[in-house]
């Protein structure tokens, strides 16, 4: 019988260093010509919204395909599909419902980004955004990174406490709500920028030098939510799919800027085959886009480890 797994199925934080190091293989695949990641395709309904694909899998000895497939339709109630094949005896491994998985795969970007960028002594973080993708980011940084505290700033007071007690009781780690952005990022090693703000909220005046900074948020020129001077300041600039930053419909924040053209493959990093962070004093920067079909490899791991606790 074919295993579906739900969004109940995923909870908690126990299945990110799972979906780091499932991604770290895909991050080298990719780096090898072995990882199947298209662009996204969108499929439109007239005026209600459009359905969109991405397909994913990895080549060699224990091949996977599959797919992903997500709604832009208004409503109050969003949810997604995987479905995973072994490519090498067709067999259907399974279906995850629901947007947990999403959330988990992006924070799991962020946190190899943070493993392979960040200072090996990093120690604080600074969290503007107390949403989704900001847990998953934090939850994937404390995975990589021996953590002593974090900080969180976002517009509204009460999300942020909720945020701060919700993540302190998760990852048994010191987390403090503050009253603005300044105090947030003052002194972090790492920042961690998940906002929906389309001007940005942070500068480099802002920032400690040595820091790594994840940006999740807008990144197009209608709309960003980081200031062109932290890519400046940057030694390093990464994204996770450089093909999808040439991909949007408005061009990427970067473009134009002389940033763009320097910008480096995450997977190229981790593989060894382009320099990262090169001293402790060194800015870098992670540009987070969404690595198509990821997700397919996420949730093999995934309904491997579930299927072998059952």
């Amino acid at each position: 019988m074919t295993k579906i797994l739900r969004d109940e199925d995923l909870a908690g934080n126990a299945l990110m260093g799972v979906a780091i190091d499932a991604l770290e293989t895909a991050f080298l695949a990719r780096a090898g010509n072995r990882l199947v990641s298209p662009p996204r395709h969108h499929v439109s309904f007239a005026d209600r919204g459009d359905l969109v694909f991405t397909v994913g899998g990895i080549l060699g000895d224990k091949p996977l395909a599959g797919f992903r497939v997500y709604e832009t339709f208004e409503g109050a109630e969003h949810s997604q599909i995987v479905a995973v094949w072994s490519a090498d005896d067709a067999r259907l491994k399974g279906i995850i419902l629901g947007e947990r998985l999403g959330n988990l795969r992006t924070g799991a970007i962020g946190g190899l980004a943070v493993r392979y960028l960040s200072a090996l002594s990093a120690k604080v973080v600074g969290i503007l955004g107390s949403g989704a993708q900001a847990r998953t980011q934090l939850a994937a940084a404390a995975a990589v990174r021996k953590l002593d505290r974090a900080r969180v700033y976002s517009r509204d007071e009460t999300n942020r406490a909720a945020f701060a007690s919700e993540m302190q009781h998760a990852l048994g780690l010191e987390v403090e709500p503050v009253g603005s952005v300044s105090e947030a990022v003052d002194d972090a090693d790492i920042v961690i920028c998940a906002t929906t703000s389309r001007t940005p909220v942070i500068h480099a005046r802002d920032l400690k030098p040595g820091v790594h900074v994840n940006t999740v948020g807008p990144k197009t020129l209608q709309g960003y939510e980081l200031g062109f001077d932290v890519a400046d300041a940057a030694a390093v600039i990464a994204t996770d799919s450089p093909e999808q930053t040439r991909a949007y419909a408005s061009p990427f924040f970067l473009a134009g800027s002389g940033n763009e053209a320097r910008m480096a493959d995450l997977a190229d990093i981790i593989a060894g085959k382009a320099a990262g962070r090169g001293s402790s004093r060194e800015t870098t920067l992670f540009c987070s886009v969404g690595l198509a079909g990821t997700e397919v490899v996420v949730a093999s791991a995934i309904l491997d480890r579930l299927g072998a606790t059952e």
